[in-house]
């Protein structure tokens, strides 16, 4: 069975909680919450989490909200690589790849990766008590891609290949969880792990979006196609620059991507419509795909993204975008 079928029955939008982590401000316990809480109340079943997002403070916010709600009621994918310790660490000196200094408000607590068989244990038991539940259905294998580990990731993939792999399939075996994949920012990876292994979809974050699209759409998309492998979409909008943020790649947009993004608005502006829903609209109009998960820190985001998926886009906006280059022409598109 697919990841779509592991999802609650229609989902299109899921709710990333990465900004739930304090992702670039710190954000007042009251307003997460409200945030979740929003998710919620708008019809949102599936929440993505990670232990690394904030050390483990994701984690807890979304437990504590959803802890008011019955579990059988929605669905959790979190993530395994990464141990949070109790104890403390200087934030600013942590090696975080690409994502340096995204999550500097997180708490200050030690992270260390573990890509083993037995810290993949550790990792869901933690994650199972910061979430306040007793199971798990969908585990990511973490960031196990070049944005973190340079020229050794490849080293780092072959020791999750022999041991968190290998624990998740056991797991998926025995139905303890439904799903597993790998949760990266890279295509790279995802197609070593169709080659090397039996994953049942992944969480594919910035690589297929209106901005990165082009080397997905080259295997990874034919490639899973053939397997019946799905892909939710994280980072939409593309660490906020579509959805009129600032930062592209975890960091400040450079002037080419900024110009990019103005040519998309004017596009947008042309046609009367939303740069948001085009981009999540995009995203689900690929086959593959079995999920959107736009991060969220704010509870009135949460009414625009759903008011993104369903606004009505006219094919002539999507026919200039393909003029423009600004969408590869094989990318499946959502036109009647």
């Amino acid at each position: 069975m697919s990841i779509k079928d592991k999802l609650p029955a229609g989902t299109k939008l899921g709710f990333g909680t990465a900004p739930l982590g304090n992702m670039f401000r710190a954000i007042p316990e009251a307003e997460a919450a409200a945030t979740v809480e929003a998710a919620w109340q708008h019809g949102i079943r599936y929440f993505d989490t990670a232990p690394f997002y904030g050390a483990g403070l994701a984690e807890i916010r979304l437990g504590d909200t959803l802890a008011t709600h019955k579990r059988s009621e929605y669905v959790l994918s979190s993530k395994v690589g990464r141990v949070i310790l109790d104890e403390v660490e200087d934030v600013s000196a942590r090696d975080l790849g690409e994502k340096g200094g995204v999550f500097a408000h997180g708490r200050p607590n030690k992270i260390i990766n573990d890509y083993s068989a037995d810290g993949t244990m550790r990792s869901i038991e933690d994650s199972l008590k910061r979430l306040k539940t007793d199971h798990i259905e969908i585990l990511w294998v973490h960031d196990i891609a070049q944005d973190f580990y340079g020229e050794e990731w490849l080293s780092v993939f072959e020791t999750a290949r022999k041991g968190a792999f290998r624990a998740l399939m056991r797991l998926r075996e025995e139905g303890v969880i439904k799903a597993w994949g790998i949760g990266v920012n890279r295509v790279e990876a995802c197609e070593l792990a169709l080659d090397l292994s039996d994953p049942d979809g992944f969480l594919l974050a910035g690589r297929y979006t209106l901005l990165d699209h082009e080397r997905a759409l080259q295997r990874l998309i034919p490639a899973s196609a053939a397997r019946n492998v799905e892909i939710v979409v994280g980072g939409p909008y593309s660490s906020g620059i579509l959805a009129g943020g600032a930062h592209f790649e975890y960091q400040k947009a450079s002037p080419e991507i900024i110009a990019k993004v103005d040519k998309i608005k004017a596009i947008a502006q042309r046609h009367g419509v939303s740069v948001k829903a085009a981009a999540l609209q995009f995203a689900l109009a690929n086959p593959v795909v079995a999920a959107v998960i736009p991060g969220a820190s704010k509870p009135e985001r949460i009414a625009e993204d759903q008011a993104a998926v369903s606004q009505v886009i006219p094919a002539d906006f999507w026919r200039e975008m393909q003029q423009q280059k600004l969408v590869a022409e094989n990318a499946p598109l959502p036109i009647d």
